[in-house]
């Protein structure tokens, strides 16, 4: 491969057509079904996956399909199959749904406004992960500029990612005999520590959520009256978070959601520290003085992406501050997200969970908790010698610097998924979402360099995925040629 000639390429893809479709994707407010229930009679979806569909029928690769697949009652998929000089496959995967507006964005800033200002593309869903299809088949299609071969490519781009892939199931499913069997997966839906070198995802987090209902009164009541006579829903929510998490460190305190950590990570997470510092807790919007939850960056690592975490992240029952009154709350519910180790069963988990938070309930008040969602997490396997040459490689080409392993703490809910179908396949899970990129927040923004030098390491992977094969091909003739005739 000429590297030169490559990005060059690849960076004019990006200027001249990447970015401006990138832009009107941008303004469509393809929000998850999640978000937006009313999705198909919207339109909204529609609109995305014509947008991509018909950017990459223009730029078409020789001898490829592309079909939007719709199964009854579920979101579409893109699906394109691009023929290779072998018949070993790549799966490389995306997703077009977004996360909702949320509030927070700075004044000359909005989710569907695209808003172009220095290297960064702000606006909701470019990084997350609207570019992938595009970084994907640019990928591709550099190899064809230069006549280098690869294994047949296949894209797959949903669109529920965001509300915890609940169709992609039955299409996996449908569509197994298109897909084939891929030994080598290619998910750009993940992070980055920073934005100086390739990044490589080992693991991701599992998730349980869902509603805790909490209610001790049929109707509010006047606080005079009430207040000190009938137990507080606030005062009996804190006692139930204290049951799953230790109120001064933030630790899970249940055994079924503690596991442990593979030696391999540990080590990469100390020389992911090495390499991040103080940025991981840094490249945060703390207030001035705020400190994070431990003092050891390797630490802060392994909290984040293989140890379980709380987050409340809703409320229903409590006014407004303007609107309250001197009234003792007869309800309230509140949204947990609790984030899973990589190889924690979230099954067992989110029983763990309901029955710790339902049984014994103070006050004998009425507390149930609702399951909304349960996601596996994944741990990738070791990398393969081949793929770890050319993680080194293709970082030191691009970027100039080495390629980090680290884990994620989101949650991808294909991944799980794909490493359960396919126990044997190498995964390259990397992506845009860095320092300050605030996915799913306010000021969501793309990191253009990042983005052109990222499509440039896939480009190269898919290459040395092909000379991996050839070699191995070669060997075994030679073995079967020199073999001792009985």
């Amino acid at each position: 491969m000429n590297h030169q000639q490559s990005e060059q390429f690849i960076n004019k893809m990006w200027d001249e057509h990447i970015l401006p479709s990138l832009m009107d994707y941008i303004k469509i407010p393809n929000k998850s079904p999640q978000f937006d229930p009313d999705w198909q009679t919207n339109g909204y979806m529609d609109q995305a996956v014509n947008l991509l569909s018909q950017w990459c029928k223009k730029h078409a690769i020789p001898g490829m399909t592309l079909e939007v697949v719709r199964l009854e009652q579920k979101t579409p998929i893109i699906l394109i199959e691009i023929p290779g000089q072998t018949d070993e496959t790549i799966l490389l995967y995306g997703h077009l749904d977004k996360q909702p507006e949320m509030s927070g964005w700075d004044e000359d800033l909005n989710p569907w406004k695209p808003v172009l200002r220095g290297d960064k593309l702000y606006g909701r869903g470019a990084a997350d992960d609207g570019y992938a299809i595009f970084s994907s088949f640019t990928a591709i299609k550099s190899l064809h500029e230069q006549h280098i071969p690869h294994a047949r490519c296949v894209i797959l781009i949903e669109a529920c990612e965001e509300s915890g892939s609940p169709d992609l199931p039955f299409y996996v499913n449908a569509l197994e005999h298109r897909i084939g069997h891929p030994d080598l997966v290619i998910c750009l839906d993940s992070g980055c520590g920073n934005y100086e070198q390739l990044w490589l995802t080992t693991s991701l987090r599992g998730m349980v959520s869902g509603i805790l209902n909490i209610s001790t009164l049929k109707q509010g009541v006047h606080s005079g009256n009430g207040s000190g006579v009938a137990p507080s829903c606030f005062r009996i929510l804190r006692q139930c978070l204290n049951r799953i998490e230790n109120e001064i460190t933030g630790d899970i305190t249940l055994d079924a959601l503690q596991v442990i950590i593979p030696k391999e990570r540990e080590l990469q997470a100390n020389q992911a520290a090495e390499v991040l510092g103080n940025a991981v807790f840094a490249d945060l919007p703390f207030q001035a003085d705020v400190l994070p939850e431990s003092l050891s960056i390797s630490d802060l690592i392994l909290r984040r992406t293989w140890k379980p975490a709380l987050s409340v992240t809703g409320c229903d029952g409590i006014p407004a501050i303007q609107q309250a009154g001197n009234v003792t709350l007869p309800s309230i519910a509140v949204k947990l997200s609790m984030r899973l180790p990589p190889t924690c069963p979230p099954q067992q988990a989110a029983l763990t969970i309901k029955q710790t938070l339902e049984n014994h309930p103070p006050y004998r008040a009425k507390i149930h908790f609702d399951l909304r969602e349960e996601s596996a997490g994944w741990h990738a396997p070791i990398e393969q010698p081949w793929l770890v040459d050319a993680l080194q490689k293709a970082s030191q080409t691009y970027f100039g610097k080495q390629a980090v392993y680290m884990g994620e703490g989101g949650t991808i809910p294909f991944m799980g998924m794909l490493g359960k179908k396919f126990p044997h396949a190498q995964f390259i899970i990397t992506g845009l979402l860095g320092p300050g990129s605030n996915a799913h927040g306010p000021n969501e923004f793309l990191h253009i360099p990042m983005a052109k030098k990222l499509t440039a390491c896939i480009a190269q992977m898919i290459a040395e995925h092909y000379i991996k094969i050839a070699t191995n091909k070669r060997s075994s003739v030679i073995q079967k040629d020199t073999r001792v005739p009985a």
